[in-house]
């Protein structure tokens, strides 16, 4: 979980970067490129804390 949390959380400042440069050049960015960078980084924060607490549960059980 917190691998695909960081690759998501990459990618989608990766979105966020095009669909900024894009605007500053006067273009738009596709409607996927937008999504991933709209709703990508709240997933990837999701993923990673649940993975976070998986980890205290876990380290809790022990």
């Amino acid at each position: 979980m917190t691998a695909a949390g960081a690759v998501l959380a990459v990618v989608s400042l990766v979105a966020w970067g095009v669909t900024l440069g894009l605007a500053a050049g006067g273009g738009r960015a596709p409607g996927w490129v937008g999504g991933l960078a709209l709703y990508g980084l709240p997933v990837a924060f999701i993923l990673m804390g649940a993975a976070l607490a998986a980890a205290v549960l876990d380290r809790r059980r022990r």
